[in-house]
């Protein structure tokens, strides 16, 4: 496993360069004269960008046919170490490992990344990537604002870019079951929609620490303003760390509410468009937080009626629970088990989430889950935040895209970036 750095990578790039190009089983797209794009039969040279814990399972990704792993990065020199051997693992040994994301960014032989950072850093890796014509796999939630989002959509858009969202209950075939029955109107109008989510602790705003060898803070916090090290604030934990920090995500709305809102969107029809109304637990006696759409159906997180389930949807003629490990029941119990009808609307069937993504880089068709969908359930999650930390309904134009009547929010929208971290355009 080679290592690289901003300092040596032009004079190392040259290396690399070269030997992809006397390597035909890593030629890029562009070597092969297919205008930056990967051939039906061409290997597809990936990156690997943030290599915390999200990543682990990721990594199946490399061992996938036609995936040739070009680099690994992160901005912790023990990170890379592992990722060094977990792709020796794989017998990948000849992998780059890189603490800048730029020297992927900036190698034309590479044709697509995987964006598995905390979320404040999604959006500039993935412009920055589809502007150099490379195709997209970004976690969800896709981004860290409102603003973030709808750049990302005008960039797919521009660039042609093929970009999966890791939303990836889309891929299962029970949440797509669930959406199927109702979009088909099999239990009846909906009410209401239940989604556990859970809690975060408040985050632990400790003493200042210092930065371990090899950890490149600054490029971590990126965008967001400077705060002194703790070992907390950069924590890459699926129950702690980072996630429990305004500056770097959306608490809760952005870890399982990103999955369970999106499939609410999904299921309800709204994928390109979305609630009206945001109200967070507590406001004026409120047992529970909840956004609510036009037509008066609500999507209530955290209901304690949950009968074992991760999200119910509650209809008059019946109900719709489903869980991950394609756990599905109904209500009444013969739904779950009725194939669809002849003239019954069929949703978009994924082989897996990231088959998916393969799939369409080679044939050019949209993903299960591209910008415009990521954008629009990723606000939901950033809506349901502003909500939540100013303690007072925000109201929502999802057409417009805006919020009316409140200029605090309106201004939450978007977020201050630190000089150096721009957002590229």
């Amino acid at each position: 496993m080679k290592y690289t750095s901003r300092r040596n990578f032009l004079k190392q790039g040259a290396l690399v360069g070269a030997a992809a190009s006397l390597a035909p089983q890593i030629l890029s797209a562009a070597t092969l004269g297919l205008n930056g794009r990967v051939g039906p039969n061409s290997r597809i040279n990936v990156g690997f960008i943030g290599m915390g814990g999200m990543m682990a399972p990721h990594l199946r990704l490399s061992q996938m046919p036609g995936v040739q792993p070009r680099y690994i990065c992160d901005v912790r020199q023990n990170r890379l170490e592992w990722g060094t051997q977990e792709m020796a693992n794989r017998n990948y040994n000849e992998v780059v490992a890189t603490q800048d994301y730029e020297d992927i960014i900036e190698d034309s032989s590479v044709d697509a990344v995987l964006v598995v950072t905390p979320d404040h850093w999604h959006a500039a890796i993935a412009i920055a990537a589809m502007r150099a014509g490379k195709d997209v796999y970004v976690e969800k939630p896709m981004t860290l604002t409102v603003e973030e989002g709808k750049a990302m959509v005008a960039a797919q858009k521009r660039y042609g870019t093929i970009l999966q969202v890791g939303s990836q209950q889309r891929s299962e075939s029970a949440f797509r079951k669930a959406a199927e029955m109702v979009r088909n109107g099999w239990i009846g109008e909906i009410k209401e929609v239940y989604c556990s989510i859970g809690r975060f602790p408040p985050p632990v705003l400790g003493a200042e620490e210092p930065i371990p060898e090899g950890f490149n803070y600054d490029k971590w916090l990126g965008q967001a303003p400077y705060e002194p090290h703790t070992t907390e604030r950069a924590l890459g934990s699926f129950g702690n760390g980072w996630r429990r920090f305004w500056e770097y995500g959306s608490r809760k709305h952005g870890d399982w509410g990103a999955h369970h809102y999106d499939i609410a969107q999904w299921a309800l029809g709204r994928d390109d468009s979305g609630p009206v109304k945001f109200v967070p637990l507590g406001y004026q006696g409120e047992k529970y937080s909840y956004h609510e759409y036009d037509d008066g159906i609500r999507v209530v997180r955290d209901h304690p009626d949950m009968k074992g389930h991760m999200m119910r949807f509650i209809g008059t003629e019946g109900e719709v629970r489903v869980s991950r490990g394609n756990k599905l029941e109904t209500t009444p119990p013969e739904l779950a088990n009725r194939p669809l009808g002849s003239s019954d609307e069929r949703l978009y069937r994924s082989p897996g989430h990231f088959r998916n993504w393969l799939d369409c880089i080679r044939s050019r068709k949209q993903t299960i889950c591209p910008a415009t969908i990521g954008h629009r359930s990723g606000s939901i999650c950033q809506l349901g935040g502003i909500a939540e930390r100013l303690n007072r309904p925000v109201q929502w134009d999802p057409v417009a895209q805006t919020v009316i009547s409140d200029d605090v929010a309106l201004k939450m929208l978007d977020r201050p970036r630190r000089a150096g971290y721009e957002l590229p355009v």
